[in-house]
């Protein structure tokens, strides 16, 4: 068990596992990182969520704009929470969405970028903000576009941390004020101080750090996340970010690539048994306590599947998956997560947030910075000016 809401298999135990000094959990721990801060307890966020609720009570409908990291780890809380959440959300993260909003509503807008610069959101804002809709902006507390829009429309700014980069800003006002409005608790997310006295925790999280170095040494760079519950989906979609930017430098790096199950089984699990051999799994099982149960319908000799659940038929296929994968000697990890809340959640972006840190110090690249994204950006801007 990594904690009590989630069970952990790790990859099957190697004779030789890459060891590497720069594998040093107590010096992050202990060097004053924000990053590390926003995902204790006593992170100070930097502004009031009850005045905020208080003033917003009576927008029951929400349109969060952003890109990447501004908008993923919120996506990720409101799928996997929703059966929590009385609020109707509506997230706005691409050009050319199809959106299921109603325009003739007025909303509260959630406008979130770092720079206060990206583009996409501003072309976003120009076309799906009102002039009737309430606006709360998050932003660096510096001029760009959104905090002199802001200013502007008189609206609420809330200031992003400026140590805090987007893919890591999950657990900080970025993730925090969204979930806050959604009606959740954000201190219960904020489970670090509890984790770093956790033994299995740490354990569990500096084997897996040796075990995928030693992958990565073996050539194996595809990380491919098999999820069985489509409400994790945008969970892996902020894990692909965080390793696919945080650890892609100086020729190195792990492709996340997400495949659903069972639907992949059907189409591409061959070419995962029997094909190229560079690829190591993680498995995600998340347990429903409310899942369509099987009759006695028409089964024939299928009769095997009577009064059987969905959660039931999907955990055999997992199971069925790792004892395959076993046999022939495939890594994979799997995770088993046995509750929906915001402590089981929050465990999970610390874990996976601290072993892309590790990990991007052991192969000496900044897990922090993305600097070719910025030459893409730059070339955008140069051919729109044209």
């Amino acid at each position: 068990m990594i904690a009590n809401s989630i069970k952990f298999k790790n990859f099957s135990k190697k004779k030789k596992i890459f060891k590497n000094n720069k594998i040093n959990l107590r010096a992050l721990l202990s060097e004053g990182n924000e990053i590390i801060n926003s995902l204790k307890f006593e992170y100070r966020d930097s502004y009031n969520l009850n005045i905020l609720k208080k003033k917003f009570k009576k927008n029951r409908l929400i349109k969060v704009i952003g890109m990447g990291g501004s908008i993923l780890g919120s996506k990720a809380i409101y799928d996997f929470l929703q059966i929590k959440i009385k609020k109707k959300l509506h997230f706005i993260d691409n050009l050319n969405s199809k959106n299921d909003f109603d325009k003739k509503k007025n909303y509260l807008n959630l406008i979130i970028s770092k720079s206060g610069n990206t583009l996409e959101t501003i072309s976003n804002i120009n076309i799906y903000v009102k002039n009737k809709d309430k606006n709360i902006f998050i932003t660096e507390n510096k001029k760009n576009y959104l905090y002199t829009l802001a200013h502007e429309l008189k609206s609420e700014i809330v200031h992003h941390n400026n140590y805090i980069g987007g893919r890591y800003s999950v657990l900080s006002e970025v993730g925090m004020l969204p979930a806050g409005l959604m009606g959740l608790d954000p201190k219960k997310f904020r489970q670090l101080n509890n984790l770093i006295k956790n033994k299995n925790f740490l354990n569990s999280l500096l084997l897996n750090v040796q075990s995928i170095l030693s992958l990565i040494k073996e050539k194996k760079f595809n990380s491919v996340l098999l999820n069985y519950d489509p409400s994790f989906q945008n969970f892996l979609e902020w894990y692909k970010q965080l390793v696919g930017e945080s650890l892609g430098k100086k020729s190195k790096g792990i492709l996340p690539i997400i495949s659903n199950m069972p639907k992949d089984n059907h189409s591409v699990m061959q070419l995962y048994l029997d094909g190229f051999k560079r690829n190591f799994f993680s498995l995600f099982f998340i347990k429903n306590e409310r899942s369509n149960k099987i009759y006695d319908k028409n089964l024939h000799n299928y009769d095997f599947l009577k009064n059987k659940t969905t959660d039931q038929i999907l955990m055999s296929q997992k199971l069925a998956t790792e004892k395959v994968f076993s046999n022939k000697k495939i890594p994979y990890r799997s995770f088993d997560i046995l509750k929906r809340d915001e402590k089981t959640l929050g465990e999970l972006f610390i874990f996976f947030i601290l072993e892309t840190i590790l990990l991007g110090k052991a192969l000496n690249v900044n897990p922090y910075d993305q600097p070719s994204v910025e030459l893409i950006k730059a070339e955008t801007k140069k051919k729109l000016i044209k």
